[in-house]
């Protein structure tokens, strides 16, 4: 009987928890433009458990992941327990959470992700609401880099309003996360002329109230942080991911 169901799946003749890895591997990959990895693993014991939509857990690894946004993420790993599936949709190749899960999270971006996120037309729009003296901040050739003693330096050239002159802005500062949603820039230093060090500390004012997760959290997700760490020219982000919903398998 079970053989029978199964082999009736979008994936014939393979068990029920490689079926389902298949399936909630294609709608996690409808999230991103593209991966060089990506891989679920989907545990079920006994097997047999999958007809009635109970999964032990399932772990996601994916690495070189590109959201539709532009933002790259060097690797994220997932790791679920007890999941509670519509097994029904399987059968459409589809994914549908028949209650919230919560899964143990670990992303890692690298010096080159954060640079090329911050020179994105999406991030760029949203630093243009930065207000300073009234007027919207053009960021341009912005490079992020992660220093050996672990504090970031945050360097770009800046026009204000309509003036086509750019200032040079350079930040140095410590990294840490608020309220386990928020990253704040802390222990900053502006170097450079006046004009740069006052444009500085407003970016840094403005950063601090911009870098809310929510805001970059994959669809139907949401995400709490408890430890940031900045090694070996990565920014590694340890929390929890809340999933709401799985997306659509779409062509993107």
């Amino acid at each position: 009987m079970i053989s029978t169901v199964f082999g009736s799946l979008p994936f014939p003749n393979q068990g029920g928890d490689r079926v389902v890895s298949k399936v909630v591997t294609a709608a996690i990959s409808a999230l991103f433009k593209r991966s060089e990895q990506l891989e679920v693993n989907v545990r079920a014991e006994p097997v047999a458990k999958l007809l009635q939509g109970s999964v032990d857990g399932f772990d996601f690894i994916g690495k070189g992941l590109l959201m539709h946004s532009g933002l790259r993420v060097d690797a994220m790993e997932l790791y679920v327990q007890a999941v509670a599936i519509d097994f029904g949709a399987i059968f459409t190749g589809k994914v549908k959470l028949k209650q919230p899960i919560q899964a143990s999270m670990r992303v890692a971006l690298s010096e080159t992700d954060l640079t090329d996120s911050f020179n994105t037309p999406f991030l760029k729009e949203k630093l243009q609401k930065i207000r300073h003296q009234g007027q919207p901040l053009h960021f341009d050739a912005t490079v992020f880099k992660i220093n050996p003693d672990r504090s970031i330096r945050l360097t770009s050239n800046v026009r204000v309003g309509d003036s086509t002159a750019a200032i040079a802005v350079d930040i140095t500062a410590q990294m840490e996360v608020e309220n386990r949603k928020r990253i704040n820039f802390v222990d900053v230093t502006c170097a450079g002329d006046p004009a740069g060090v006052e444009l500085g500390e407003a970016v840094v004012q403005h950063l601090n109230g911009l870098l809310d997760l929510d805001q970059f959290a994959l669809e139907g997700m949401q995400i709490r942080v408890d430890q940031l760490r900045l090694r070996h020219q990565q920014m590694m982000l340890y929390g929890v991911a809340h999933i709401d919903r799985f997306p659509d398998r779409k062509g993107k």
